[in-house]
């Protein structure tokens, strides 16, 4: 089973999400999101193990305080396909005048 865990604290590493979600049985991995240019965790995280044990621990930890944050723990969803965005950001309504709703042109 692969849970979701959102709203960890930003000082929760890896190895704090697998000791949390270890008191309700064997974890497979423990993974905080993290940005990929700051390095800096992004407030939620991913952990994998059995459906029995992790169906206790998304009902015993869902709302609980971690870390002084209250966390969400929910049963995780597959990625939904996003379309995938346009490396050129340049708007083509603007005509390269910028993009400030300037009329004047």
């Amino acid at each position: 089973m692969n849970i979701f865990v959102s709203n960890l604290s930003y000082a929760i590493n890896d190895d704090d999400l697998r000791q949390a979600f270890e008191e309700y049985g064997e974890v497979s991995s423990a993974k905080v999101i993290t940005d990929k240019f700051t390095g800096r965790s992004r407030g939620f995280g991913f952990v994998e193990m059995s459906d029995e044990n992790g169906q206790k621990a998304i009902e015993e930890l869902n709302g609980a305080s971690f870390d002084k944050k209250v966390i969400s723990v929910a049963v995780a969803r597959p990625r939904e396909e996003r379309p995938e965005r346009s490396r050129n950001s340049f708007d083509r309504n603007t005509r390269g005048r910028g993009n400030y709703n300037d009329n004047r042109y």
